[in-house]
């Protein structure tokens, strides 16, 4: 069964934002072009705001900001099946680029596709803001940290 399938999220978009805001003020903050917009237990849509500073030349949005946003989605993800686990920490991210994306913004729905007692492994669709044909797909684990 997916992960998806199991249960009601441990945390909802509100309680993750603020988490995130907390640990991670430096990255996760108004204005820093990252929000949550829905959350389920272990599937999850975050969205990056449009800014020409994600340009690369060529006027495309760089490799390294969609991986960012796919880390982004994959962390809420796994918020979102095992609660408040900040020092849970990606072990592996690949991603294939398989279109150019408009200049717009980026959409990310992340899946996981089976959460563990020590890792959750999980996928992520990005999308230009208004296409249905994904620019990026990728896959990635998450090591979960170990309750003392």
């Amino acid at each position: 069964m997916p992960a998806a399938a199991k249960s009601a999220p441990a945390m909802s978009a509100d309680e993750i934002a603020k988490l995130l805001a907390a640990e991670f003020p430096q990255a996760f903050f108004p204005g820093c072009g990252h929000s949550i917009e829905r959350v389920d237990y272990g599937n999850v849509r975050v969205r990056w705001t449009y800014d020409v500073g994600g340009l690369r030349p060529g006027g495309t949005i760089s490799g390294p900001t969609m991986m960012e946003l796919a880390d982004f989605a994959m962390y809420v993800a796994v918020f979102s099946a095992i609660g408040p686990q900040p020092l849970a920490v990606t072990t592996n991210l690949s991603i294939n680029f398989l279109r150019k994306p408009a200049q717009s913004d980026l959409i990310a729905d992340a899946r996981l596709l089976k959460v563990g007692k020590r890792l959750a492994v999980g996928e992520v669709s990005i999308y230009s803001a208004g296409s249905d044909e994904p620019v990026a797909h990728v896959t990635a684990t998450y090591s979960i940290p170990q309750q003392r």
